[in-house]
């Protein structure tokens, strides 16, 4: 199951067109994308049963392009982000590997939806694709093995860096520096676990003004999905609606010889097998 924002409204994203949730079930279901994550299993179920006719005859290539298309989960109380979590990234940069998963975070107000411009805060902003895990239950200590019982599923993502914020002392600022306004573009909607039983199977891709730079796999993951999330867990209590990038694979700009980075008007396609794709315009600051 495919579920959007679209401004502002939960829809259902079909291979026959869009459907709005509130609307087709009469109220029973919410109309907020958010308020919908606990009850995806009777969504689900009442999606597989109803007779259910769409208010939009689109298909979902040409849905995902729509620019009213928000941030799917519209405010995520928690962010977590991973570092360094791909063996060929690693390797671009000349780092080790960590020994255990380094989490930083992209603040909630850099969250955005699948086809919103950014702007550069400097001349060296890069890209990092990335598969995002939203959480649908609260949980602390979750185990490898029932991390994917607190998964309500997985979306595209594109993590936004201002190099020159993040290297500019020492120790890197990880967080601020990837979390200026917009730096966060998720979407184009979330797919349910059940359509995604391997989430570490799954070809990522990233497309500068049409040139492929990143063309990986989700399997050169260091740490599995349900390793992070049973890793984060241990720490942090997750929650419905808490979203996390897991890891950007190599090809990023800092990892170029000579390093490349955005200019104004460069596109930046995102898209990974099964979950769809983002298509972010950067500009000039100001």
């Amino acid at each position: 199951m495919r579920l959007a924002n679209l401004n502002g409204r939960a829809v259902l994203v079909t291979d026959e067109g869009v459907v709005d949730v509130a609307t087709a079930s009469n109220g029973a279901f919410s109309s907020d994308v958010d308020k919908l994550l606990g009850h995806l299993d009777q969504l689900v179920k009442w999606l597989s049963s109803a007779r259910i006719k769409v208010s939009e005859a689109i298909s979902p290539d040409e849905f995902a392009r729509n620019p009213l298309l928000g941030p799917v989960i519209k405010q995520p109380g928690q962010v977590f982000a991973i570092g360094l979590n791909y063996r060929t990234h690693a390797a671009e940069m000349g780092l080790a590997l960590p020994g255990k998963p380094m989490v930083f975070t992209k603040f909630p107000s850099s969250v955005t939806g699948a086809n919103a411009s950014f702007s550069l805060p400097s001349e060296r902003t890069d890209w990092e694709a990335e598969l995002v895990v939203v959480f649908g239950k609260r949980g602390r200590d979750v185990s490898v093995e029932d991390a994917s019982s607190y998964i309500a599923g997985y979306c595209v993502g594109q993590d936004l860096s201002d190099r020159e914020l993040q290297l500019q002392g020492s120790p890197a600022q990880f967080s601020l520096a990837k979390s200026y306004e917009n730096f966060a573009p998720i979407g184009p909607w979330i797919t349910t676990i059940d359509d995604i039983p391997h989430p570490n199977n799954l070809s990522i891709t990233c497309d500068i003004n049409g040139v492929r730079r990143q063309d990986s796999h989700t399997s050169d993951m260091a740490f599995t999905v349900p390793e992070l999330v049973s890793y984060i867990s241990s720490v942090c209590e997750i929650r419905p609606g808490d979203i996390m990038f897991t890891g950007s694979p190599h090809g990023v700009g800092q990892g170029q010889i000579p390093p490349l980075f955005l200019k104004p008007g460069d596109v930046v396609e995102t898209s990974i097998e099964g979950l769809g794709s983002l298509r972010n315009v950067a500009r000039a600051r100001g």
